[in-house]
């Protein structure tokens, strides 16, 4: 079922009719995001709060935008170090109160990063990949993530959110296959495998 015949979409206010629209453009990867997927749709039909109030736990189940950069020309796409994550993740953030997650994109890749949110051709402003995470360490929650793809020539980005991360890395997706699936966000590896199809289907770099 696609999110345009939800069966409760007609009765859903304007920014959850919306959200079932950008996760129905999302064509699931593998069995996993299918689950992912749907369970998304009941999350946002159901009517349960949809965004973080309170850092880090409120409500126990939140959107976010990830955002991964990436430098078709070198086939590279950036990581970054999140330092309460303690993991190399995209880019991203929590989506604000009834913000649009395109817009969360746009305002996180200025502040984390210092340049602008130029959207791959790829996906276009729409979602590339979903999960549905469970966060370790203190204040567990679980991010609904919408993950993104952007553009970017890797000379451009010459700085980052310090507070946010300790560190950056431009990486083929052979090299992220390679890391620790412990060092990395829990799908990273999954998210990997799917750039690499969908860049090969685009006739693009990498």
């Amino acid at each position: 079922m696609t999110s345009s015949d939800h069966p409760l979409k007609a009765s859903l206010d304007e920014p959850r009719a919306h959200l079932l629209d950008l996760i129905g453009a999302v064509e699931p990867w593998d069995d996993l995001e299918h689950t992912h997927l749907e369970s998304a749709r009941h999350w946002i039909a159901g009517g349960a709060p949809l965004y973080r109030v309170r850092k880090p736990d409120v409500p126990p189940m939140h959107l976010v935008s990830y955002f991964a950069v990436l430098d078709d020309t070198r086939g590279q796409l950036l990581l970054v170090a999140h330092r309460k994550a303690g993991l190399w993740l995209p880019a991203g953030g929590h989506v604000e109160s009834g913000e649009d997650p395109w817009a969360a994109v746009v305002r996180e890749c200025r502040e984390e990063l210092g340049i602008e949110a130029v959207a791959s051709p790829v996906a276009g402003e729409l979602p590339f990949f979903l999960t549905v995470t469970g966060t370790r360490g203190q204040g567990p929650h679980t991010d609904v993530s919408l993950w993104y793809l952007l553009d970017a020539d890797a000379h451009t980005v010459t700085d980052y959110d310090r507070g946010e991360f300790s560190a950056v890395r431009w990486l083929t997706h052979e090299q992220v296959l390679a890391e620790s699936a412990e060092l990395l966000d829990p799908h990273m590896h999954r998210f990997a495998r799917k750039l690499a199809w969908a860049w090969a289907r685009a006739g693009r770099g990498g």
